[in-house]
């Protein structure tokens, strides 16, 4: 008797182990809120991120989720700055609710994968602005 009144009861909170360890623990609680965010990695003057799935409400140095890209803002030796992302995995996470960042949303702006964000826009505006500042002055030299 006492087993069939438990029986609809869920056990909270739930973790679950979705994942191997090789792209993150996996381990999360079922119902915390999750966030795509930037994960700083490297060392000095030389960063690298990681694009990672944590929850939300943890700090930066707690295990992450999986990981589902990485960004290296410092020109390689074409001048090229590398992003990646594993899209398939992206939309699993915001299908099942994660929020993300607002640099994790510039740099999927400017893969196509979302609208360009605004801050973007801001920027390649003042960007130009102080270049045609710098060429009417060399001009007027």
């Amino acid at each position: 008797m006492a087993s069939k009144a438990f029986e609809n009861v869920k056990m909270l909170p739930r973790i679950r182990n979705a994942l191997s360890p090789a792209s993150g623990t996996g381990q999360f609680y079922e119902r915390s809120a999750k966030s795509i965010r930037l994960f700083k990695q490297g060392c000095t003057n030389r960063p690298f991120f990681q694009i990672v799935v944590m929850e939300r409400r943890k700090p930066h140095y707690e295990p992450v989720i999986e990981q589902v890209g990485t960004y290296d803002p410092m020109p390689n030796k074409y001048n090229q700055i590398m992003v990646s992302f594993n899209y398939e995995r992206i939309r699993h996470w915001i299908g099942h609710g994660a929020h993300i960042s607002t640099p994790v949303l510039e740099l999927l702006g400017l893969s196509g994968f979302y609208p360009i964000y605004p801050k973007t826009y801001m920027k390649a505006w003042r960007a130009r602005a102080t270049e045609a500042k710098k060429e009417t002055v060399q001009e007027s030299s």
